[in-house]
């Protein structure tokens, strides 16, 4: 097991729009631990004290319990799984009242002979088989790729998704369409648009201050870390990266012209934003004031998701994802300290 993980420092940060630039990497002593081994393509983490519930492409949930095992939990679908890239059991994430309900809501990709499309339904579990118990999205469409996918609580107690722009970039600008935007799902039980204009957004995140934050993937390079506002446009089909433009919000952080870290998921810990990188093979530890990429830790391979319950972080590695490199025993759950 690797003891030593690469810290690559950002040295650019340019007009408040900043990017990855070639800079020093350096070997440092981390601390990280297995949790859990053999996940099945995992993408969202949840925690309920010492135990775990990771949604898992392939169509079930991990219960990891608190002695590291895992049962991978059968998920009864109204509709199966859609068949195309990226595709499956996607956002995933306990309701608040899981302890009294046993209820999540999830986020699927599923294929009823039309072609596929996004849904977005109530789990109840019972035993140990989630059972769909009600749809709250349907009939959005996705394509090969671009499925948006994250789902997240936010501190008003509602629920965010992210969707992608289903490979048909004019959606992301058309406030008919609910592709290539970040929704919230009211308190009437209506969704609402909270921003417009993003391509393949993968991950929610707020500060311990209420901002909002949001990663996306750029066309090929230009990845994206956006402080969301409400009611904003952020640009795609017609300008990323650094690119300005009346009435568009550039990112706070972009990957540079030539880099790419597809990143996923994210979290808050201790006062740092961090985010899973798939291509990019790690965790970008970004400060949001300042607007700088401060380190990347590496080691993993490709990172799908990061969870923090505030004193602890964990993550999952996506090497089983078809476009990884899988190793022994992948996919796995780590918890990480930062000992420095």
């Amino acid at each position: 097991m690797k003891k030593l993980l690469l810290l690559a420092v950002s040295l650019v940060v340019m007009s408040g729009c900043g990017f990855l630039a070639e800079g020093e990497t350096t070997a440092k002593p981390e601390t990280f631990k297995e949790v859990a081994t053999n996940l099945q393509v995992p993408w969202s983490i949840n925690q309920v004290d010492d135990e775990f519930y990771i949604s898992e492409r392939v169509g079930t949930i991990a219960y990891v319990k608190a002695d590291g095992t895992v049962e991978h939990q059968e998920v009864e679908f109204s509709s199966p799984l859609a068949n195309v890239s990226e595709a499956g059991l996607l956002g995933f994430i306990l309701k608040p009242t899981f302890s009294e309900t046993k209820t999540a809501f999830a986020y699927y990709n599923y294929d009823e002979g039309e072609g596929p499309f996004n849904r977005i339904v109530t789990l109840k579990l019972v035993g140990n088989v989630w059972q769909e118990t009600d749809i709250h999205l349907e009939g959005i469409s996705t394509g090969n790729v671009h499925h948006g996918g994250r789902l997240e609580m936010g501190p008003d107690n509602l629920l965010y998704a992210t969707i992608g722009d289903a490979s048909n970039p004019n959606l992301a600008q058309d406030p008919t369409s609910k592709n290539g935007k970040i929704l919230r799902l009211n308190a009437n039980s209506q969704w609402e648009t909270v921003s417009l204009g993003h391509r393949n957004p993968q991950g929610l995140a707020w500060s311990d201050d209420g901002v909002l934050f949001a990663s996306e993937h750029g066309q090929s390079a230009k990845d994206e870390i956006n402080k969301i506002e409400q009611g904003q446009n952020y640009g795609w089909p017609l300008i990323e990266g650094s690119e300005e433009r009346e009435g568009f919000v550039a990112p706070l952080l972009h990957s540079g012209e030539n880099t790419t870290w597809a990143p996923s998921g994210m979290t808050f810990h201790k006062g740092k934003l961090y985010i899973a990188a798939l291509r990019g093979e790690g965790i970008l530890v970004v400060n949001v004031e300042t607007a700088e990429l401060e380190e990347t830790i590496t080691g993993f391979g490709r990172i799908r998701d990061v969870f923090s319950n505030g004193e602890e972080l964990y993550f999952i590695s996506n090497n089983t994802d078809g476009r990884g490199k899988a190793h022994e025993n992948d996919d796995k759950l780590y918890q990480y300290v930062d000992k420095k």
